[in-house]
């Protein structure tokens, strides 16, 4: 057997083995939840039945409409916060825009779930902010009472996703069509309505939609705000209560994928038709300006408003896991070690199992994506793209849509060495990550492979090395920071996942820490407990996050001397 046909042999083989995880833990859960929603409970006939008696049901049509309304209005509020800081930062001249920029994205390390109980403390009927307006005006503002609580949560939660991509095409608009604007009459909010939002607006429709996605698939933060009435936590309800034969939990995880595809496409729908290039190479951004004394003392004021307002889940759970007692106060009454102590010496097998999932998560992420990125970039295979198409597809899916669709397939399996199915193995539970990150890793690992020239693959098998020695000693060491990447990516996001962990977990010991949060924050006497993993929680986040862009930050430096020796050359 020849060289070529050998080395073709093992990437069909090592595409087939991908495309076979792919085909029986993503598309199979995901085509028996599809299923089992149009089928008919009595003699298992496909019908539409099911979605009949669903919007038949008041609480059902409540919950839809619950939830498209709470993830419009988190746009919306999301698009008020990132607007200003994403606007000032980009167009104005003033000292501590990079700092603002970095705390303006630090809202992603913190889970939306984990912050939600220290805004009620903060921001509830009772929390510190309307005990204070109560005190001084005699008011007090319903920020928390019902669907207000999850909206305000999940808006200051998701608002960087804007932020990031606004900001991004707000650096790359043409300057030149800014001065022709203003050389023809056009200023203030005029320019910036005419002229400098639609030239973003690719930006902007890309963070929006990711917005409304995250916030309709959310199950975590309605859950511990005690809101029941949106379609997430009415399909784990439904699961959890009634069972997996239910086909009501079916039908919801049906609309909930249809809806998550659908913004995706209406964003891109969106953008049909219509031209935003700019003319020069990166388009030179905003011409930025001096600001007035008045113009900047008012800037800052809206820049702190809004820092303190996104910064504030971070202060209160911060507060509540040294806190003692938190009622009707506006701080603790006092504050103790108690709490990091009851977790790390009887709850440390949530930090222990987390660990395990999210390590063995994050290394099956990026043997995989490194495989899909190598068979994408560097084979021949007539369907190879088709499995970056698969893998990416797994940002679509709703954590409670796979957290459902395992406990429908693999109920039923049983594995032999434990006598037990395969859906109450904690094993399941790090497939569950796996899928779920893989195309954080994916996209990390196709990024750096794109930047290692085939020419350099050739002079090695040119000296005589083999395509597998070639690649093992050429293409993955220079590969290595982008691999190293997504595995702080994905391991760092795994560590918090929810949605599709809280449908796996079957016993207390297997349970990880997004699951232990979520118990201790029940009760109220075990809010100081769960904020205290909350902390830990965010601090492996934080890590994860500032390690990650280390990493990245010094492979571009990297690449930016080899470039410059190059042309000294």
């Amino acid at each position: 057997m020849s060289l070529f046909s050998r080395t073709q042999r093992n990437t069909t083989l090592a595409a087939l083995a991908i495309a076979a995880f792919l085909l029986l833990f993503l598309l199979i859960p995901v085509l028996q939840v599809i299923y089992v929603a149009f089928q008919d409970p009595g003699t298992g006939s496909l019908t539409l039945l099911n979605f009949t008696d669903f919007f038949a049901s008041s609480l059902f049509r409540e919950s839809f409409y619950n939830s498209l309304y709470v993830s419009a209005m988190s746009v919306v509020l999301a698009s008020i916060i990132a607007l200003p800081l994403a606007y000032f930062t980009s167009r104005f001249n003033f000292s501590g825009s990079v700092l603002i920029q970095t705390l303006g994205i630090i809202p992603l390390i913190m889970p939306p779930f984990v912050g939600a109980v220290a805004m009620k403390l903060l921001f509830g009927e009772n929390g510190s902010v309307n005990l204070l307006l109560d005190e001084w005006f005699g008011i007090n503002i319903p920020f928390m009472e019902g669907l207000n609580g999850v909206i305000l949560v999940q808006s200051i939660h998701y608002f960087p996703f804007i932020l990031i991509n606004l900001s991004a095409a707000l650096n790359n608009i043409d300057r030149a069509m800014e001065e022709s604007a203003q050389n023809l009459g056009a200023s203030g909010l005029r320019l910036f309505r005419r002229i400098v939002f639609p030239l973003a607006m690719p930006g902007y429709v890309a963070g929006a939609a990711l917005v409304f996605i995250k916030v309709f698939d959310d199950l975590g933060t309605p859950l511990l705000l005690d809101v029941n009435k949106m379609l997430a936590p009415q399909a784990f309800l439904r699961i959890a209560s009634i069972g997996i034969s239910d086909p009501m939990g079916y039908v919801i995880s049906v609309i909930l994928v249809v809806f998550s595809l659908l913004a995706l496409w209406v964003s891109l729908r969106a953008m049909k038709g219509k031209d935003y290039a700019t003319v020069q190479k990166g388009g030179g951004g905003l011409s930025k300006r001096d600001l007035r004394p008045w113009e900047q003392v008012a800037c800052y004021a809206v820049v702190i408003l809004i820092l303190l307002l996104v910064l504030s889940p971070h202060f209160g759970l911060l507060l509540l896991s040294f806190g003692t007692i938190w009622s009707y106060s506006v701080l603790p009454d006092g504050f103790t070690l108690d709490h990091y102590v009851e977790v790390l010496v009887s709850s440390s097998e949530y930090i222990t199992n987390t660990l395990l999932y999210a390590g063995l998560a994050a290394f099956a992420d990026v043997v995989i994506a490194t495989a899909i990125a190598y068979i994408v970039l560097r084979s021949r295979l007539n369907w190879r793209k088709w499995l970056d198409y698969g893998a990416t597809s797994a940002l679509a899916i709703p954590g409670v849509v796979l957290g459902i669709g395992y406990l429908r397939t693999f109920y039923q399996w049983e594995v032999p060495i434990i006598d037990e199915p395969l859906a109450t193995w904690w094993v399941i539970i790090v497939v569950a990550l796996t899928i779920r990150r893989l195309p954080y890793a994916l996209r990390a690992c196709v990024a750096a492979l794109q930047q290692v020239s085939v020419m350099l693959e050739e002079a090695a098998e040119n000296l005589g090395a083999t395509k597998q020695r070639t690649l093992w000693r050429v293409v993955v060491p220079l590969m290595s920071g982008g691999i190293l990447a997504g595995f702080v990516t994905s391991f760092a996001t795994a560590s918090v996942e929810l949605s599709a962990t809280i449908m796996l977990v079957a016993r207390e010991s297997d349970a990880p820490l997004a699951f232990g949060i979520y118990e201790f924050m029940q009760s109220a006497s075990g809010r100081g407990p769960g904020a205290a993993l909350g902390i830990i929680a965010v601090l492996i986040v934080g890590l994860g996050t500032y390690v990650s862009h280390r990493i990245i930050a010094r492979g571009e430096k990297r690449r930016a001397s080899d470039l410059v020796v190059a042309e000294t050359r």
